[in-house]
């Protein structure tokens, strides 16, 4: 039998964080500052959604819009202040001027994590060769998942890729046995074609907020996703 999928849903603040979990969420992706695609957020608001519920969160570790890592220093320093906020899970990703993984940056801040479990985010899908860096990013301590859309311009136009990436993980080959977490413009009409190949993981921000980014998060919303992702229904309308 396989494994309940998993839903990751963006939260900024408690409300976000409250509202998810009352959904059905399964995990939140913790951050700041939307309008730069998510941004590390402060320490207080870490450790005020860390006592307001049970959720896992993965805290994002990204300091400017863009995928560049900037000062590895800061980050590093960055990374321990949200585990001594309670942070235990992460989310992070860089890449260099020309698109490859900028690996000494990821490792220096995988390190500062001590093994913390980790998502290598949707600079995969900026990455000049994917391939490339799954295998350089391969049995790095925590990496367990990768959220990705397939694609730049989101899951309609990556969605051979993920299904030909879940067929290489399957097959156990290296650098594909991370996680599928798929998000980005993602749409409730196509999980269940990533159900059916084996894509076990979900990541949704603005179709859990039915008035845009300056909404909360909607716990209906959240709802109706969590059931399209359990398969009790077909998916409608919707973007993630």
């Amino acid at each position: 039998m396989s494994k309940r999928a998993v839903l990751e849903v963006i939260a900024l603040d408690i409300e976000d964080a409250v509202a998810a979990q009352a959904g059905g969420a399964d995990r939140l992706e913790l951050v700041t500052d939307m309008a730069a695609d998510g941004l590390t957020p402060s320490a207080t608001t870490v450790a005020a959604v860390r006592a307001a519920v049970g959720l896992p969160l993965r805290v994002m570790l990204r300091l400017a819009d863009g995928f560049a890592a900037g000062d590895p220093d800061r980050l590093v320093r960055t990374a321990h202040e949200m585990r001594d906020a309670g942070a235990e899970e992460f989310v992070l990703g860089f890449l260099d001027a020309d698109g490859r993984v900028d690996l000494d940056a990821v490792e220096r801040v995988a390190g500062a994590l001590d093994g913390c479990r980790w998502t290598f985010h949707r600079a995969i899908d900026r990455a000049a060769d994917r391939e490339a860096l799954r295998k350089q990013l391969d049995g790095l301590p925590g990496l367990d998942t990768y959220l990705t859309a397939g694609a730049p311009g989101g899951v309609a136009d990556g969605l051979p890729t993920l299904l030909a990436e879940a067929r290489r993980g399957r097959g156990g080959e290296p650098g594909y046995q991370q996680e599928l977490l798929v998000g980005g413009g993602l749409r409730l009409e196509q999980v269940p074609t990533l159900l059916a190949a084996g894509i076990r993981a979900f990541h949704i921000g603005g179709a859990a907020r039915p008035g845009g980014w300056t909404g909360p998060v909607s716990a209906e919303a959240v709802a109706q996703w969590r059931r399209v992702v359990d398969g009790a229904v077909d998916g409608t309308v919707g973007g993630g």
